[in-house]
């Protein structure tokens, strides 16, 4: 009897620990950023929900069911993310990049081939995009490399290890071909070894590199006979730079796009109106072009408020990499917030002419499930870095 209720004391008093640690966890969340992305994903489905209203006949809620299945499913992957303390990230780090490796390498042999392109990974119920996850998981196992060299990184080698290893995902997406996301975690690789500590002399040295290498992939090889990119990418590039040479060809997407967005004005032509979209003028008007798309519909403010809640997220990001409790955390808040970043600039600018296309999607806004998931999963990371910040604080 005596022993029975020691016991029940005992399980009494570690419910009411284990009560007390999740009411103080969730004291701790950064509920800006939560309420944030929150209001961003709400406004994405709003805007998909009248954007591809006449995409399918006779299912004007086509896509906007399958994007909030793909939510659900990311804010689970959120929660658990929160859950996660960052260090098992670091202490794992050789293992995630493997498997990051591994799966985008399989792509090429199990991959579905779509437009010329193999990306995707069919499992019959769920085809995803492992490159998307990999944004993720790239900058988790870099930042991890640099963490546990972090009395090192004033050392040459110690860079050239980091890009060495960051070239072999980057050029196995590369391959899919799938350029804009290959840009994606080239920026990535610049932000971590950027919050790292790495040498001015090192990221100058590395930014040269880049500038010429854009210089011979775009102009010299090409002129020399010798390719790189596939004819619609290189198109892409000469097209930006030249948008008005053909409008009804190479440059037709970009001169549709600028129409749709000048079409919207202040308050925008609204869904019924928005001959850009319904009439299918405007391609790709729900994943690549959807911010045209949404400032059609609903004009400049509608498109400032998209920014505005873009602008709130990548703050509260920043503002993590500060509080970050250690250098592992720091470099991949940074990390994951900047290829947030260059993602929003990429694609609205790509939109508006001030910036080439690439087929970057628009992050929470396109349709997508892979880009949804892995999104909502970053931020999740982001809050656990956030929580255990606190705690240390």
């Amino acid at each position: 009897m005596v022993d029975y209720v020691s016991n029940s004391r005992a399980a009494a008093r570690a419910r009411r620990r284990e009560a007390a640690e999740v009411a103080s966890l969730v004291r701790r969340l950064d509920w800006i950023l939560i309420g944030s992305v929150a209001a961003l994903v709400g406004y994405g489905l709003w805007a998909i929900a009248g954007i591809t209203q006449r995409d399918v006949t006779g299912d004007p809620r086509y896509y906007l069911t399958r994007q909030s299945v793909y939510v659900v499913i990311g804010v689970l992957g959120l929660l658990v993310a929160t859950l996660i303390d960052p260090d098992l990230y670091r202490t794992r780090w050789r293992l995630i990049f493997g498997g990051t490796a591994f799966v985008i390498l399989i792509v090429y042999f199990q991959g579905a081939a779509i437009r010329g392109s193999k990306r995707w990974l069919d499992l019959g119920f769920f085809r995803f995009q492992p490159s998307e996850f990999g944004k993720v998981l790239f900058v988790l196992a870099i930042a991890g490399f640099l963490a546990e060299r972090s009395r090192r990184l004033h050392e040459v080698r110690t860079t050239l290890t980091a890009l060495g290893l960051a070239s072999a995902p980057i050029f196995l997406v590369f391959l899919q071909p799938d350029f804009g996301t290959a840009l994606v975690y080239c920026a990535a690789v610049g932000a971590v070894l950027f919050v790292a500590g790495s040498p001015w002399t090192h990221i100058a040295a590395i930014g040269a590199g880049a500038v010429t290498l854009a210089v011979l992939v775009l102009g010299v090889l090409p002129a020399a006979g010798i390719p790189i990119l596939k004819g619609y990418q290189q198109q892409r590039f000469t097209s930006f730079l030249n948008p008005s040479q053909d409008p009804g060809g190479t440059t037709y997407n970009i001169t549709q796009s600028k129409n749709a967005i000048g079409a919207g004005q202040l308050r925008g032509r609204g869904v019924d109106n928005a001959t850009q979209t319904t009439l299918n003028f405007l391609p790709e008007h729900h994943t690549d072009f959807v911010f045209a798309s949404l400032a059609e519909e609903r004009g400049f403010v509608g498109a400032a408020f998209l920014l505005m809640l873009y602008l709130l997220v990548v703050w509260r990001g920043l503002r993590i990499v500060t509080l970050a409790r250690e250098q592992f955390s720091a470099i991949v808040a940074g990390g994951l917030v900047f290829a947030l970043l260059f993602q929003i600039f990429v694609n609205v600018g790509m939109t508006m002419g001030i910036a080439p296309i690439t087929g970057i999607p628009l992050p929470f806004v396109s349709v997508g499930g892979s880009s949804m998931i892995a999104n909502l999963i970053a931020i999740g990371i982001l809050l656990s870095i956030s929580v255990r910040a606190r705690v240390r604080r």
